[in-house]
């Protein structure tokens, strides 16, 4: 152990102790059923019972209604034991006094289908959520306010103009939800209080002060770990919440990897990131923890679970991302993986301005984002479609969590060094980097695992009590009532398990037993088809959830059908791109899509209305945007990835297609795939418009 080591376990040790002499001061923690909800400085106890859950953002109002619970299904399919999601002040008081609760925005429908779900909810009420939304979700009507009278409506501030008009917001968010707390039997456990904030503290107190006096009486409460605040804290208020990202759409370099993004996918003993909002709080963030910090437990709400493309930089998550970024965390003693996003969704519709981050505006108007999709290339994308890696991979981790995280939450870290770790009786290991090392694994392994205390299940098959795990080259997955262990393949590795000192070699798919005990070694290609559902493993090419008693499955496949598209305008030529406000380059404007190549779709209405169809684009070019009888409906700014366009927001209207040309000297970063193609593309031009094909979603009960 290194010197440094040996400090950080010294200052652990410290404020563990602090922790036994100090309180967290949260709300009531007992449902109507007696079952109590607890924190202490490990995690999360439920019916006293330690867990490892699993936390996932989508947002209500960014997901049709109608498709609610099933999302909200996929994702406990997933792995996901928590949903967390924004409630953006601007999607709901768009004008002063004139509050919008219905549809896509019904917060307390959504609430309501969580609970018979059974899907634990944590809000973030804001004021300032950001989430790439116009001005973070501050309505326009109070941004002008503060632009004319600061003193009253500073933002972000205890003036007395602002306070008033936000402790009106969390009066009006709990109405919606009034009844549906966890000491009533809902779902809600927790709330966020504002977002990436550097205090001070005193707003902070005055917010949760007023969320409280407003009815929001919880488990616990959150806010985001980063920024550092800018003075002490009252201890014990709320969990700071921390995250990490591959790679960012806010930065202003235009290259791969800029800055510390490689350093997400190492083991450390910081719970800070230096690449969090890097364009609004700086580069060179202090990552330094203090001793009560490491008071509270290690639990993180924004691990990216993809990236949005900006207009200046197009990233494009290839979805091995997401498995090393939590693996990384999990192996630094984090006992809540917490994703952002983890299902995508497509901004509301507003005649008068986007409703999406911009430039253009003086509130978090740091980047250009698309107007309407905001996909974020999740494990669950914009119209619920996975991005099959990341979802195999995450899902993979999170049925480990949910069969050992009991005894992992429990369980110390006492080795670290930047690729490996070790808590317990696991070892966690990771030298993937995006696009530095894209041949790297993360993986975890057991290591003097004792079997018999971890599966209650296997005292009922007369099994050795001594039964001892030494050590396996492949990666436990799940258990399944009948006993038997389930390991996943590490490639490149012998898949062998050495159970009470003898060396087993496992032929893949093949149960064998050892010890009593029955082992099963998966493919990676098996396991893809592998989902643990009510104790057994069921198998498909798609996704398994289960919806009530019955077992759902869900398949994409792309049909026959062709489409009718026809070039009816010529591009006018590359526009000249400038430099915004925050000095990266600025979108097209709605001027310079008067010069965009245009195509007509036709004979979409002869398409069966009753399926559930979606068309999936592929283009080449700058930014594609979708008009449904001049009404925008889809837009996307291109990074080597299709678009995919709900077929009902078509049928019955009339339906063009608008590219921009991508110039060669456009200052936007490209990742090198994409960056090859425009360098060959003739003249410095890069227009093509390659296929829009017919992509189909089906669901069907498997029994």
């Amino acid at each position: 152990m290194s010197i440094k080591q040996l400090l950080f376990s010294i200052l652990v040790s410290c404020a563990a102790t602090a922790v036994a002499q100090e309180t967290f001061r949260f709300g009531t923690n007992v449902n109507p059923d007696g079952v109590k909800f607890e924190v202490d400085s490990r995690g999360f106890i439920i019916g006293g019972k330690h867990v490892l859950p699993v936390m996932g953002e989508m947002h209500y109002s960014r997901v049709p209604e109608r498709e609610w619970r099933r999302e909200i299904q996929k994702m406990r399919a997933g792995g996901i034991t928590v949903l967390a999601t924004y409630v953006f002040w601007i999607h709901h008081e768009e004008e002063e006094g004139k509050w919008n609760w219905s549809g896509n925005r019904n917060l307390r429908k959504f609430i309501e289908t969580c609970k018979e779900e059974q899907m634990p909810v944590v809000l973030r009420i804001g004021p300032f959520c950001h989430g790439e939304v116009y001005q973070g979700g501050f309505p326009v009507w109070l941004t002008d306010k503060a632009a004319a009278d600061p003193q009253q409506y500073k933002l972000r501030s205890q003036a007395p103009g602002f306070m008033k008009a936000t402790r009106n917001l969390y009066s009006n968010i709990f109405a919606q939800v009034s009844g549906l707390l966890w000491k009533d039997g809902g779902p809600i456990v927790g709330v966020q209080i504002e977002n990436e904030c550097r205090g001070p503290w005193a707003y902070y107190k005055a917010l949760k002060q007023m969320a409280v006096e407003a009815g929001f009486d919880t488990p616990f409460y959150t806010r985001t770990g980063w920024p550092k605040l800018n003075g002490p804290e009252e201890f014990g208020q709320m969990l700071p919440l921390y995250g990490d990202y591959a790679d960012g759409f806010w930065d202003r370099d235009l290259t791969d990897m800029p800055g510390a993004y490689k350093d997400a996918f190492i083991m450390k003993d910081t719970r800070l990131s230096s690449v969090i909002a890097t364009e609004a709080l700086g580069k060179n963030q202090d990552t330094q923890m203090d001793a009560k910090d490491l008071s509270y437990p290690y639990l993180t709400c924004e691990l990216g679970g993809g990236m949005m493309p900006s207009y200046h930089r197009r990233i494009n998550m290839s979805g091995k991302e997401v498995k090393p970024l939590a693996i990384c965390k999990l192996g630094s003693g984090s006992n809540l993986p917490g994703y952002y996003m983890y299902h995508g969704g497509t901004n509301p519709y507003n005649p008068k301005h986007t409703m999406a981050e911009t430039q253009a505006t003086n509130v978090t108007n740091y980047n250009d984002m698309p107007l309407m999709t905001y996909d974020f290339q999740a494990p669950l994308g914009e119209m619920g479609q996975p991005n099959w890696t990341a979802w195999h991979e995450s899902r993979w981790l999170h049925q480990f969590l949910a069969d050992w995280g009991e005894g992992l939450s429990q369980m110390d870290v006492d080795t670290l060094s930047a690729h490996y770790a070790r808590r317990g009786s696991f070892e966690f290991f990771c030298d993937y980097v995006r696009i530095l090392n894209e041949s790297g694994y993360a993986y975890i392994t057991p290591r003097n695992l004792q079997l018999s205390t971890l599966n209650s299940q296997l005292s009922t098959l007369n099994c050795q009590l001594s039964t001892l795990l030494d050590w396996a080259t492949a990666e436990p997955f799940c258990k399944t009532d009948d006993g038997t262990l389930y390991f996943i393949e590490i490639k490149g590795k012998k898949p062998q398990l050495s159970i009470n000192g003898k060396t087993f070699t496992a032929k893949l798919n093949k149960p064998f037993k050892a010890a009593g005990i029955t082992f099963c070694v998966l493919s990676k290609e098996k396991a893809m088809t592998a989902y643990k559902i009510d104790g057994k493993l069921h198998y498909s090419n798609g996704i398994l959830y289960k919806d009530g008693s019955r077992i759902m499955e869900e398949t994409w496949h792309t049909l026959p059908t062709p489409v009718n598209y026809v070039l009816t305008k010529e591009h006018g030529g590359l526009r000249t791109v400038s430099i915004g406000k925050q000095k990266v380059a600025a979108m097209p404007t709605e001027a310079d899509f008067e010069k965009a190549a245009t195509w007509t779709i036709a004979n979409l209405d002869e398409l069966n209305e009753n399926l559930d169809l979606y068309l999936q684009i592929s283009y080449r070019g700058d930014v594609a945007r979708l008009y449904a009888d001049g009404q925008l409906v889809a837009d996307n700014f291109w990074n080597g990835k299709p678009m995919l366009v709900h077929l009902s927001d078509l049928v019955g209207k009339r339906v063009e297609l608008k590219i921009l040309p991508l110039g060669k000297a456009y200052p936007i970063y490209l990742q090198q795939a994409q960056r090859a193609e425009l360098d060959q593309a003739p003249n410095g031009i890069l227009l093509s418009l390659d296929s829009i094909q017919v992509i189909e979603r089906q669901t069907n009960t498997v029994e």
